[in-house]
């Protein structure tokens, strides 16, 4: 299984230089990607612009939006340029994760209807697909760049028809925060889905999960989690005690979610010092 980081870049106060050098410190390192998640009523840097960024101080690690919320985006050419760009500037280091979003202030606050966002998102999909490919826009003509190779796809949701959106679309499913003993029979679905549409292939399974290492561990993490959950009530505080905030904790959830059949865990930050790049590195090894 690989493993891989989040960036900073949703941690409140985070600085543009700590973003970069934690982008360059994993980079140097043995993770897979550098993954981002998405809100819009959130003091969060924005997915695209923020894996864009890391794309110019970075060589080989992947660029992962786990996920990006693609219905409140409204624009799906704009969208598929702005991915094909990074895919191209990247040198094909571009990996969309791609959900609906449950936050119906996010949608508020962007003058999008909440209501309706699966049959947008199918939609829209679609669309950059086509787009991706070269297909022309009518009389407009084809939106480039047309990326060589283009991005890799996974969609996350637990709906059944977020599972068949994936078959039907996708390189695989990504999931949220669940714990290993949940995404087992998560990803049983996912197979499924992919059996059902008759696919050769079998789909990519990533997993989510929160870390923060070294002093004050524990404290970074209930300080942060319980700020950008504050809306979930007591889930909260089932994140908060998710949280791995110790060498041994990381090393556990690491084979769990293997065992479970994960092909990449993304573990993201509550601490934005670039240092805790070091610490989960190590524990990792």
């Amino acid at each position: 299984m690989d493993v891989s980081i989040g960036l900073p870049s949703t941690i409140p106060g985070v600085e543009g230089s700590q973003i970069l050098e934690w982008a360059k410190r994993a980079d140097r390192s043995v993770f897979l990607s550098l993954g981002v998640i998405d809100r819009l009523v959130y003091p969060n840097d924005e997915p695209l612009i923020t894996l864009a960024a890391a794309a110019a101080v970075t060589e080989r690690i992947k660029l992962l939006t786990a996920i990006a919320i693609l219905p409140y985006r409204v624009n799906a050419a704009l969208f598929a340029k702005q991915a094909a760009s990074i895919q191209h500037l990247s040198g094909n280091r571009l990996v969309l994760g791609l959900g609906l979003g449950g936050r119906e202030d996010d949608y508020q606050a962007g003058g999008v209807p909440f209501t309706g966002r699966g049959r947008r998102f199918e939609k829209m999909l679609v669309d950059t697909l086509e787009i991706w490919s070269g297909e022309p826009r009518g009389d407009a003509g084809a939106i480039g760049p047309t990326p060589p190779a283009r991005p890799g796809l996974l969609i996350g949701g637990q709906s059944p028809r977020s599972f068949q959106r994936a078959a039907e679309h996708a390189d695989g499913w990504i999931a949220g925060g669940a714990p290993p003993e949940a995404f087992g029979p998560a990803a049983a679905q996912a197979k499924a889905a992919w059996e059902a549409r008759g696919r050769k292939d079998r789909p990519r399974l990533a997993a989510l999960g929160y870390f923060s290492l070294g002093p004050e561990a524990r404290a970074h993490a209930e300080s942060y989690l319980r700020h950008y959950y504050a809306f979930a009530g007591a889930y909260a505080e089932q994140v908060v005690a998710g949280a791995l905030t110790d060498g041994r904790a990381v090393r556990d959830a690491v084979a769990a979610f293997a065992d479970a059949g994960c092909d990449e865990l993304v573990l993201l930050p509550c601490n934005p010092e670039p240092g805790q790049v070091d610490l989960l590195a190590d524990a990792v090894r």
